[in-house]
Protein backbone atom coordinates (compact mmCIF):
# COMPACT_ATOMS: atom_id res chain seq x y z
CA UNK A 1 0.00 0.00 0.00
CA UNK A 2 1.76 3.26 -1.07
CA UNK A 3 1.67 6.35 1.86
CA UNK A 4 -0.14 8.56 0.00
CA UNK A 5 -3.14 5.62 -0.29
CA UNK A 6 -2.35 4.80 3.52
CA UNK A 7 -3.01 8.10 4.46
CA UNK A 8 -6.24 8.44 2.34
CA UNK A 9 -7.52 5.48 3.75
CA UNK A 10 -6.34 6.66 7.31
CA UNK A 11 -8.48 10.13 6.68
CA UNK A 12 -11.16 8.43 5.35
CA UNK A 13 -11.60 5.71 8.20
CA UNK A 14 -11.31 8.71 10.83
CA UNK A 15 -13.72 10.90 9.05
CA UNK A 16 -16.47 8.26 9.10
CA UNK A 17 -15.76 6.83 12.45
CA UNK A 18 -15.97 10.41 14.22
CA UNK A 19 -18.79 11.88 12.17
CA UNK A 20 -17.04 14.04 10.19
CA UNK A 21 -19.08 13.97 7.21
CA UNK A 22 -19.78 15.68 4.23
CA UNK A 23 -24.01 16.60 4.32
CA UNK A 24 -25.22 19.37 3.32
CA UNK A 25 -26.03 22.04 6.07
CA UNK A 26 -30.02 22.42 6.39
CA UNK A 27 -31.80 25.42 5.13
CA UNK A 28 -34.72 26.46 7.79
CA UNK A 29 -37.59 26.96 5.28
CA UNK A 30 -38.96 30.00 5.67
CA UNK A 31 -42.04 29.63 3.41
CA UNK A 32 -44.92 29.23 3.33
CA UNK A 33 -45.81 31.61 5.71
CA UNK A 34 -49.86 31.88 7.21
CA UNK A 35 -51.21 35.39 6.00
CA UNK A 36 -50.06 38.55 7.46
CA UNK A 37 -47.11 37.22 9.26
CA UNK A 38 -43.62 37.48 9.09
CA UNK A 39 -40.53 35.79 10.96
CA UNK A 40 -38.77 37.14 13.82
CA UNK A 41 -35.73 36.58 11.43
CA UNK A 42 -37.67 38.93 8.89
CA UNK A 43 -38.51 41.41 10.97
CA UNK A 44 -34.72 41.64 12.03
CA UNK A 45 -33.41 41.84 8.81
CA UNK A 46 -34.61 45.08 8.45
CA UNK A 47 -34.20 46.26 12.27
CA UNK A 48 -31.28 44.72 13.56
CA UNK A 49 -29.22 47.82 12.04
CA UNK A 50 -31.23 50.39 13.67
CA UNK A 51 -29.65 51.92 16.29
CA UNK A 52 -30.54 51.24 20.30
CA UNK A 53 -33.36 48.66 18.73
CA UNK A 54 -31.66 45.15 19.27
CA UNK A 55 -31.15 46.42 22.82
CA UNK A 56 -34.82 47.51 23.12
CA UNK A 57 -36.04 44.36 22.11
CA UNK A 58 -33.72 42.15 24.84
CA UNK A 59 -34.72 44.30 27.07
CA UNK A 60 -38.92 43.33 26.60
CA UNK A 61 -37.95 39.49 26.57
CA UNK A 62 -36.18 40.14 29.92
CA UNK A 63 -39.72 41.29 31.33
CA UNK A 64 -41.02 38.23 30.12
CA UNK A 65 -44.80 37.58 29.41
CA UNK A 66 -48.37 36.25 30.13
CA UNK A 67 -47.33 33.42 27.91
CA UNK A 68 -43.58 33.11 27.94
CA UNK A 69 -42.45 29.61 27.27
CA UNK A 70 -39.00 29.75 29.28
CA UNK A 71 -37.29 32.10 31.43
CA UNK A 72 -34.58 34.34 29.61
CA UNK A 73 -31.60 33.63 32.17
CA UNK A 74 -27.58 35.37 31.05
CA UNK A 75 -26.82 32.29 28.74
CA UNK A 76 -29.98 32.46 26.90
CA UNK A 77 -30.14 36.02 26.47
CA UNK A 78 -25.98 35.74 25.47
CA UNK A 79 -27.20 33.73 22.46
CA UNK A 80 -30.05 35.64 21.38
CA UNK A 81 -28.15 38.81 21.04
CA UNK A 82 -25.45 37.02 19.28
CA UNK A 83 -27.59 35.04 16.71
CA UNK A 84 -29.00 38.98 15.98
CA UNK A 85 -25.84 40.35 15.75
CA UNK A 86 -24.05 38.22 14.18
CA UNK A 87 -26.96 37.99 11.28
CA UNK A 88 -27.43 34.58 11.94
CA UNK A 89 -31.22 34.53 10.52
CA UNK A 90 -31.37 30.19 10.34
CA UNK A 91 -30.46 30.13 13.81
CA UNK A 92 -32.78 32.22 15.20
CA UNK A 93 -35.38 31.02 13.64
CA UNK A 94 -34.72 27.95 15.72
CA UNK A 95 -33.88 29.80 18.98
CA UNK A 96 -32.27 28.07 20.88
CA UNK A 97 -32.83 24.84 19.76
CA UNK A 98 -31.07 23.92 22.85
CA UNK A 99 -31.34 20.35 24.83
CA UNK A 100 -33.21 20.39 27.75
CA UNK A 101 -29.37 18.99 29.64
CA UNK A 102 -28.09 22.06 27.94
CA UNK A 103 -30.87 24.85 28.99
CA UNK A 104 -31.04 23.30 32.85
CA UNK A 105 -27.84 24.48 33.66
CA UNK A 106 -27.91 28.23 32.80
CA UNK A 107 -30.96 28.15 35.45
CA UNK A 108 -29.22 26.14 38.05
CA UNK A 109 -26.10 28.54 38.20
CA UNK A 110 -28.64 31.20 38.55
CA UNK A 111 -30.32 30.13 40.87
CA UNK A 112 -27.83 29.05 43.00
CA UNK A 113 -26.49 32.77 43.19
CA UNK A 114 -29.65 33.52 43.57
CA UNK A 115 -29.69 31.68 47.24
CA UNK A 116 -31.72 28.29 46.61
CA UNK A 117 -29.40 26.36 48.01
CA UNK A 118 -29.86 28.34 51.04
CA UNK A 119 -34.02 27.63 50.86
CA UNK A 120 -33.23 24.14 50.43
CA UNK A 121 -31.31 23.96 53.64
CA UNK A 122 -33.94 25.97 55.48
CA UNK A 123 -36.52 23.42 54.49
CA UNK A 124 -34.34 20.19 55.23
CA UNK A 125 -33.54 21.81 58.53
CA UNK A 126 -37.33 21.90 59.56
CA UNK A 127 -38.24 18.59 61.39
CA UNK A 128 -40.77 16.07 59.40
CA UNK A 129 -43.86 17.13 60.22
CA UNK A 130 -43.62 20.14 61.87
CA UNK A 131 -45.81 23.44 60.97
CA UNK A 132 -44.35 26.16 58.47
CA UNK A 133 -44.70 29.07 59.21
CA UNK A 134 -47.96 31.15 58.00
CA UNK A 135 -48.79 33.56 55.04
CA UNK A 136 -48.71 36.74 55.86
CA UNK A 137 -51.24 38.85 53.73
CA UNK A 138 -48.40 40.78 51.86
CA UNK A 139 -46.92 37.47 50.96
CA UNK A 140 -50.07 36.58 49.57
CA UNK A 141 -50.93 39.59 47.40
CA UNK A 142 -47.27 39.71 45.66
CA UNK A 143 -48.36 36.19 44.68
CA UNK A 144 -51.88 36.03 44.08
CA UNK A 145 -54.00 38.57 42.45
CA UNK A 146 -57.23 39.33 44.50
CA UNK A 147 -58.85 42.50 43.25
CA UNK A 148 -60.63 44.74 46.03
CA UNK A 149 -60.84 41.31 48.24
CA UNK A 150 -58.57 40.69 51.36
CA UNK A 151 -57.28 37.65 52.65
CA UNK A 152 -57.29 38.92 56.55
CA UNK A 153 -61.36 40.46 55.86
CA UNK A 154 -64.24 38.12 55.93
CA UNK A 155 -66.75 39.21 53.46
CA UNK A 156 -69.89 38.10 50.63
CA UNK A 157 -68.86 37.85 47.06
CA UNK A 158 -72.13 38.15 45.36
CA UNK A 159 -72.79 37.17 41.90
CA UNK A 160 -76.57 38.21 41.73
CA UNK A 161 -75.92 41.07 39.84
CA UNK A 162 -73.56 42.28 37.05
CA UNK A 163 -69.68 43.06 37.79
CA UNK A 164 -68.70 46.61 38.67
CA UNK A 165 -64.90 46.25 37.44
CA UNK A 166 -63.92 48.31 34.63
CA UNK A 167 -64.02 46.53 31.13
CA UNK A 168 -61.28 45.10 28.39
CA UNK A 169 -58.36 47.64 28.35
CA UNK A 170 -54.77 47.49 26.33
CA UNK A 171 -53.30 49.52 28.78
CA UNK A 172 -50.19 48.17 30.73
CA UNK A 173 -50.38 44.95 27.69
CA UNK A 174 -49.49 46.60 24.64
CA UNK A 175 -46.32 48.71 24.21
CA UNK A 176 -44.90 50.41 21.02
CA UNK A 177 -41.12 50.43 20.78
CA UNK A 178 -41.07 52.22 17.60
CA UNK A 179 -39.70 51.25 14.12
CA UNK A 180 -43.00 49.35 13.83
CA UNK A 181 -43.00 47.43 16.47
CA UNK A 182 -45.73 47.14 18.79
CA UNK A 183 -45.52 44.00 21.76
CA UNK A 184 -48.46 42.73 23.31
CA UNK A 185 -51.96 41.57 21.97
CA UNK A 186 -55.24 43.20 21.56
CA UNK A 187 -58.70 42.47 22.78
CA UNK A 188 -60.19 38.65 21.77
CA UNK A 189 -63.41 40.13 19.77
CA UNK A 190 -65.38 36.88 21.83
CA UNK A 191 -63.93 37.17 25.16
CA UNK A 192 -63.01 40.99 26.02
CA UNK A 193 -66.77 42.00 25.85
CA UNK A 194 -66.70 39.85 28.72
CA UNK A 195 -63.47 40.97 30.84
CA UNK A 196 -65.51 42.50 34.14
CA UNK A 197 -67.55 39.28 34.51
CA UNK A 198 -64.27 37.15 33.92
CA UNK A 199 -61.82 38.97 36.03
CA UNK A 200 -64.70 39.01 39.06
CA UNK A 201 -64.42 35.27 38.43
CA UNK A 202 -60.82 34.96 38.81
CA UNK A 203 -60.55 37.02 41.66
CA UNK A 204 -63.64 34.85 43.47
CA UNK A 205 -61.78 31.66 43.11
CA UNK A 206 -58.46 32.94 44.12
CA UNK A 207 -59.90 34.61 47.15
CA UNK A 208 -62.03 30.90 47.49
CA UNK A 209 -58.64 29.42 47.72
CA UNK A 210 -57.70 31.49 50.29
CA UNK A 211 -60.24 29.79 52.47
CA UNK A 212 -59.27 27.63 55.45
CA UNK A 213 -55.40 28.48 55.24
CA UNK A 214 -53.39 29.42 57.78
CA UNK A 215 -56.32 30.85 59.58
CA UNK A 216 -57.16 33.48 57.21
CA UNK A 217 -60.96 34.91 57.45
CA UNK A 218 -63.39 33.37 55.28
CA UNK A 219 -64.98 34.73 51.90
CA UNK A 220 -68.31 33.27 50.75
CA UNK A 221 -69.73 33.80 47.38
CA UNK A 222 -73.05 33.63 46.88
CA UNK A 223 -76.04 33.33 43.89
CA UNK A 224 -79.62 32.64 43.75
CA UNK A 225 -79.44 31.65 47.37
CA UNK A 226 -76.69 29.05 47.12
CA UNK A 227 -73.63 29.90 49.17
CA UNK A 228 -69.59 28.91 48.53
CA UNK A 229 -66.73 29.02 50.60
CA UNK A 230 -64.16 26.92 47.99
CA UNK A 231 -63.90 27.12 44.01
CA UNK A 232 -65.33 23.92 43.08
CA UNK A 233 -68.23 24.77 45.47
CA UNK A 234 -68.78 28.26 43.28
CA UNK A 235 -68.64 26.49 40.33
CA UNK A 236 -71.30 23.60 42.08
CA UNK A 237 -73.51 26.86 42.66
CA UNK A 238 -73.51 27.88 39.28
CA UNK A 239 -74.47 24.94 37.60
CA UNK A 240 -77.26 24.86 40.22
CA UNK A 241 -78.71 27.62 38.93
CA UNK A 242 -79.09 27.23 35.40
CA UNK A 243 -75.29 27.98 34.11
CA UNK A 244 -73.01 25.74 32.05
CA UNK A 245 -69.80 24.92 33.04
CA UNK A 246 -66.83 23.22 31.04
CA UNK A 247 -63.03 23.14 31.95
CA UNK A 248 -60.84 22.27 28.90
CA UNK A 249 -57.23 21.69 29.26
CA UNK A 250 -55.70 23.78 26.90
CA UNK A 251 -52.98 23.75 24.88
CA UNK A 252 -50.75 26.29 22.37
CA UNK A 253 -47.88 27.35 20.78
CA UNK A 254 -45.60 29.33 23.09
CA UNK A 255 -45.57 33.11 22.22
CA UNK A 256 -42.12 34.09 22.69
CA UNK A 257 -42.37 37.38 21.91
CA UNK A 258 -45.98 39.12 21.47
CA UNK A 259 -44.34 40.84 18.73
CA UNK A 260 -46.22 42.97 15.57
CA UNK A 261 -44.39 44.55 13.14
CA UNK A 262 -46.00 46.91 10.96
CA UNK A 263 -49.06 45.58 11.42
CA UNK A 264 -48.22 42.04 10.81
CA UNK A 265 -48.30 38.81 13.80
CA UNK A 266 -44.28 37.82 14.25
CA UNK A 267 -43.58 34.27 14.68
CA UNK A 268 -41.72 33.63 17.37
CA UNK A 269 -41.54 29.90 18.98
CA UNK A 270 -39.02 29.28 21.67
CA UNK A 271 -37.75 25.50 20.20
CA UNK A 272 -36.10 22.49 22.43
CA UNK A 273 -34.00 19.91 21.12
CA UNK A 274 -36.16 16.92 21.29
CA UNK A 275 -33.49 14.00 21.19
CA UNK A 276 -35.64 12.02 18.42
CA UNK A 277 -34.21 12.28 14.89
CA UNK A 278 -35.82 13.04 11.62
CA UNK A 279 -36.37 10.34 9.77
CA UNK A 280 -33.59 10.62 6.71
CA UNK A 281 -31.47 13.26 8.22
CA UNK A 282 -28.63 13.39 11.04
CA UNK A 283 -31.14 16.72 12.48
CA UNK A 284 -32.96 16.22 15.84
CA UNK A 285 -36.39 17.28 15.51
CA UNK A 286 -36.49 20.98 17.02
CA UNK A 287 -40.09 20.96 18.79
CA UNK A 288 -41.92 24.87 19.75
CA UNK A 289 -42.55 25.01 23.39
CA UNK A 290 -46.25 24.87 24.21
CA UNK A 291 -48.03 26.52 26.89
CA UNK A 292 -50.56 24.59 28.78
CA UNK A 293 -53.10 25.83 30.93
CA UNK A 294 -56.59 24.89 32.39
CA UNK A 295 -60.11 27.09 30.74
CA UNK A 296 -63.31 27.38 32.17
CA UNK A 297 -66.26 28.75 30.29
CA UNK A 298 -69.21 29.57 32.29
CA UNK A 299 -72.46 30.70 30.23
CA UNK A 300 -75.61 31.44 32.24
CA UNK A 301 -78.49 33.36 32.98
CA UNK A 302 -76.65 35.41 35.31
CA UNK A 303 -73.11 35.00 34.17
CA UNK A 304 -70.82 34.64 31.18
CA UNK A 305 -67.27 34.22 31.77
CA UNK A 306 -64.26 32.82 30.75
CA UNK A 307 -61.22 32.51 33.18
CA UNK A 308 -57.92 30.27 32.79
CA UNK A 309 -55.46 29.02 35.47
CA UNK A 310 -51.64 28.05 35.14
CA UNK A 311 -48.61 29.01 36.94
CA UNK A 312 -46.91 31.78 34.53
CA UNK A 313 -43.42 33.32 34.32
CA UNK A 314 -44.58 35.97 36.66
CA UNK A 315 -44.68 33.70 39.20
CA UNK A 316 -48.18 33.22 39.96
CA UNK A 317 -50.10 30.36 40.23
CA UNK A 318 -53.32 31.57 39.67
CA UNK A 319 -57.15 31.83 38.22
CA UNK A 320 -56.46 34.59 35.19
CA UNK A 321 -58.50 36.29 32.63
CA UNK A 322 -57.75 35.41 29.21
CA UNK A 323 -59.27 37.73 26.84
CA UNK A 324 -56.20 38.82 24.60
CA UNK A 325 -56.36 37.76 21.06
CA UNK A 326 -53.80 34.97 20.46
CA UNK A 327 -52.18 34.94 16.59
CA UNK A 328 -53.38 32.55 14.33
CA UNK A 329 -49.61 30.68 14.21
CA UNK A 330 -49.97 29.53 18.08
CA UNK A 331 -53.17 27.72 17.26
CA UNK A 332 -55.22 26.20 20.25
CA UNK A 333 -56.13 22.54 21.19
CA UNK A 334 -58.46 21.06 24.27
CA UNK A 335 -56.89 17.74 25.25
CA UNK A 336 -59.59 17.05 27.62
CA UNK A 337 -62.93 18.28 28.12
CA UNK A 338 -64.28 18.23 31.66
CA UNK A 339 -68.03 18.92 32.87
CA UNK A 340 -69.88 17.78 36.22
CA UNK A 341 -68.42 16.15 38.66
CA UNK A 342 -65.20 16.17 36.77
CA UNK A 343 -65.06 19.70 36.61
CA UNK A 344 -65.47 20.37 40.29
CA UNK A 345 -62.24 18.26 40.61
CA UNK A 346 -60.23 20.25 38.33
CA UNK A 347 -61.23 23.28 40.20
CA UNK A 348 -60.54 21.80 43.43
CA UNK A 349 -57.08 20.56 42.67
CA UNK A 350 -56.55 23.87 40.84
CA UNK A 351 -57.24 25.82 44.11
CA UNK A 352 -55.10 23.32 46.50
CA UNK A 353 -52.44 24.26 43.88
CA UNK A 354 -52.72 27.85 44.38
CA UNK A 355 -52.07 27.54 47.49
CA UNK A 356 -49.55 25.57 47.46
CA UNK A 357 -47.40 27.78 45.24
CA UNK A 358 -47.91 30.43 47.52
CA UNK A 359 -46.75 28.32 50.48
CA UNK A 360 -43.36 27.86 48.13
CA UNK A 361 -42.86 31.07 47.37
CA UNK A 362 -42.81 32.13 51.38
CA UNK A 363 -40.38 29.09 51.77
CA UNK A 364 -37.97 30.39 49.29
CA UNK A 365 -38.49 33.97 48.65
CA UNK A 366 -34.69 34.36 46.60
CA UNK A 367 -36.09 31.74 43.76
CA UNK A 368 -35.18 33.80 40.69
CA UNK A 369 -37.70 34.34 37.98
CA UNK A 370 -40.25 33.82 40.36
CA UNK A 371 -39.43 30.39 41.04
CA UNK A 372 -40.85 29.59 37.39
CA UNK A 373 -38.67 26.94 36.10
CA UNK A 374 -37.17 25.99 40.11
CA UNK A 375 -40.88 24.90 40.82
CA UNK A 376 -41.96 24.09 36.95
CA UNK A 377 -43.19 26.39 33.89
CA UNK A 378 -46.81 26.18 33.28
CA UNK A 379 -46.86 22.51 31.97
CA UNK A 380 -45.99 20.78 35.34
CA UNK A 381 -48.92 21.70 37.51
CA UNK A 382 -51.44 21.01 34.17
CA UNK A 383 -49.77 17.84 33.50
CA UNK A 384 -49.92 17.35 37.47
CA UNK A 385 -53.57 17.56 37.28
CA UNK A 386 -54.17 15.65 33.89
CA UNK A 387 -52.39 12.75 35.57
CA UNK A 388 -54.87 12.40 38.23
CA UNK A 389 -57.53 12.61 36.43
CA UNK A 390 -56.51 10.62 33.38
CA UNK A 391 -53.77 8.57 34.40
CA UNK A 392 -51.66 9.95 31.44
CA UNK A 393 -49.14 13.08 31.75
CA UNK A 394 -48.62 14.36 28.14
CA UNK A 395 -46.72 17.61 28.29
CA UNK A 396 -43.51 18.45 27.93
CA UNK A 397 -41.11 20.10 29.30
CA UNK A 398 -41.52 19.90 32.68
CA UNK A 399 -39.27 21.27 35.26
CA UNK A 400 -40.51 21.72 38.75
CA UNK A 401 -37.89 20.22 41.79
CA UNK A 402 -39.05 17.41 43.80
CA UNK A 403 -36.82 18.69 46.76
CA UNK A 404 -38.54 22.12 46.99
CA UNK A 405 -42.29 20.29 46.77
CA UNK A 406 -41.95 18.76 50.78
CA UNK A 407 -44.13 21.44 52.79
CA UNK A 408 -46.80 19.06 54.76
CA UNK A 409 -49.66 20.97 54.54
CA UNK A 410 -49.65 20.43 50.60
CA UNK A 411 -49.37 17.04 50.51
CA UNK A 412 -51.56 15.99 48.14
CA UNK A 413 -50.25 18.69 45.51
CA UNK A 414 -46.23 17.50 46.60
CA UNK A 415 -47.58 14.12 45.55
CA UNK A 416 -49.52 15.16 42.25
CA UNK A 417 -46.02 16.98 41.04
CA UNK A 418 -44.00 13.93 42.53
CA UNK A 419 -45.63 11.55 39.79
CA UNK A 420 -45.36 13.42 36.65
CA UNK A 421 -41.97 12.76 34.41
CA UNK A 422 -39.36 15.35 34.70
CA UNK A 423 -36.80 17.24 32.42
CA UNK A 424 -34.58 18.43 34.70
CA UNK A 425 -31.66 15.82 33.88
CA UNK A 426 -32.06 16.03 30.29
CA UNK A 427 -33.40 12.58 30.36
CA UNK A 428 -35.23 11.72 26.49
CA UNK A 429 -39.16 12.79 26.50
CA UNK A 430 -41.45 10.19 25.45
CA UNK A 431 -42.81 10.88 21.70
CA UNK A 432 -46.32 10.45 23.78
CA UNK A 433 -45.32 14.07 25.46
CA UNK A 434 -44.02 16.04 22.47
CA UNK A 435 -47.06 14.90 20.27
CA UNK A 436 -49.23 15.66 23.39
CA UNK A 437 -48.13 18.98 23.92
CA UNK A 438 -49.01 20.11 20.55
CA UNK A 439 -51.78 22.73 20.15
CA UNK A 440 -53.32 20.55 17.42
CA UNK A 441 -53.64 17.16 16.63
CA UNK A 442 -53.78 17.81 12.23
CA UNK A 443 -49.83 18.06 11.35
CA UNK A 444 -50.58 19.58 8.70
CA UNK A 445 -52.49 22.77 10.31
CA UNK A 446 -48.88 23.59 11.79
CA UNK A 447 -47.99 26.67 9.94
CA UNK A 448 -44.47 27.65 11.49
CA UNK A 449 -42.54 26.49 8.19
CA UNK A 450 -41.30 23.12 7.89
CA UNK A 451 -41.98 21.89 11.21
CA UNK A 452 -45.50 20.13 10.21
CA UNK A 453 -42.92 17.94 7.46
CA UNK A 454 -40.84 16.90 10.52
CA UNK A 455 -43.25 16.19 12.89
CA UNK A 456 -45.28 13.86 10.22
CA UNK A 457 -42.04 11.89 9.34
CA UNK A 458 -41.52 11.66 13.16
CA UNK A 459 -44.83 10.88 14.10
CA UNK A 460 -44.65 8.23 11.11
CA UNK A 461 -41.44 7.00 12.64
CA UNK A 462 -43.49 6.52 15.96
CA UNK A 463 -46.24 4.77 14.70
CA UNK A 464 -43.71 2.10 12.60
CA UNK A 465 -41.64 1.34 15.26
CA UNK A 466 -38.67 2.70 13.54
CA UNK A 467 -38.17 6.45 15.95
CA UNK A 468 -34.32 7.04 16.67
CA UNK A 469 -32.75 9.16 18.84
CA UNK A 470 -29.99 11.30 18.73
CA UNK A 471 -27.05 10.13 20.22
CA UNK A 472 -26.48 11.37 23.90
CA UNK A 473 -22.77 13.15 24.80
CA UNK A 474 -21.32 10.14 26.01
CA UNK A 475 -22.40 8.10 22.79
CA UNK A 476 -20.88 10.65 20.95
CA UNK A 477 -17.62 10.55 22.85
CA UNK A 478 -17.38 6.91 23.04
CA UNK A 479 -18.08 6.74 19.66
CA UNK A 480 -15.46 9.21 18.54
CA UNK A 481 -12.88 7.28 20.88
CA UNK A 482 -13.73 4.37 19.06
CA UNK A 483 -12.92 5.87 15.65
CA UNK A 484 -9.94 7.15 16.82
CA UNK A 485 -8.59 4.01 18.40
CA UNK A 486 -9.47 1.87 14.68
CA UNK A 487 -7.70 4.68 13.05
CA UNK A 488 -4.79 4.34 15.18
CA UNK A 489 -4.96 0.43 14.84
CA UNK A 490 -5.18 0.53 11.14
CA UNK A 491 -2.18 2.80 10.92
CA UNK A 492 -0.72 0.44 12.90
CA UNK A 493 -1.06 -2.60 10.92
CA UNK A 494 -0.46 -1.23 7.57
CA UNK A 495 2.86 0.21 9.53
CA UNK A 496 3.82 -3.32 10.85
CA UNK A 497 2.87 -4.62 6.97
CA UNK A 498 5.13 -2.55 5.53
CA UNK A 499 7.47 -3.36 7.87
CA UNK A 500 7.00 -7.13 7.04
CA UNK A 501 7.15 -6.52 3.51
CA UNK A 502 10.95 -4.94 2.87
Amino acid sequence: MSRLLCRGVSVGVLLGLIGCRGDAPYVVPEAPMPPNTVLLAGMMRELSATPGFTDALLAQLNNGGKRGPTLMTPALMKRLRELILGRDWQGLDRFPGWTMREINPTVRVVSHVAGKNAALESLAARPPGAPASALTPEQIKTYLDLGDYAPERAETISFDHPSTLPGFTTEGIVTDLGAGVVRGDGPNPELAPEHAESQRMADALNRLSLNGVDGHATATATISGHSATTPEALIEALTMTGHTVEVYDARYFANFGHFHYKGQEVMMPFFVDSQILVPGTKRPLLVPVSHAEYEWRIRGPKINADVSWYFGIDGKAEFRTMDTQDQAWVLGRHAHTYDGADALEVTRLAGRMTVAYLHLHAANPELPFGGYYALGVCQDSVAAIEKKMTGRATLFPNTADDALFNDPRDAEANALIAAIPKDRSGSKPEPERIFGSLPTTDLHAITIPGLSADLIAVHDAWQNGSLARTPSWIEKITKRTLGVAAVVLLVGLVVVRRRRSR
